[in-house]
């Protein structure tokens, strides 16, 4: 029944290359952007203590992955008040936390602003 499975699982023995945008192959992670995902948010959680909302950016890196995670510090009202954090959360390839810091505070109506 294994293929009826909602997750599948990669070993490191499997798909240790994937294509980039150039073509060639590239070195990947022991797990898919969705894997670190999951695993930066459940991690930075455990270490703050708070649920985070979102994860705005992701990027695979030859030690692993880095995420942008977004995080409700103070909540006020009304909503667009709340204060907002980003955290950089770096993973290594095993999926472990191996870093982590606030690079943003901001209030959740806030815009950036371009230019």
């Amino acid at each position: 029944m294994a293929a009826a499975e909602p997750r599948r699982r990669s070993s490191s023995s499997s798909r240790s290359t994937d294509r980039g945008t150039t073509g060639g192959p590239r070195r990947r992670s022991k797990g898919n952007a969705a894997w670190a995902i999951r695993s930066a948010v459940e991690q930075l959680q455990e270490l703050l203590g708070r649920a985070p909302e979102s994860v705005s950016a992701l990027k695979s890196t030859e030690a692993g992955w880095e995420a942008d995670v977004e995080v409700l510090e103070l909540e006020r009202v009304p909503e667009t008040t709340s204060v907002m954090a980003t955290y950089r959360v770096t993973l290594d390839e095993e999926g472990d936390l191996v870093e982590y810091r606030r690079t943003r505070r901001y209030s959740r109506g806030q815009i950036d602003r371009l230019g």
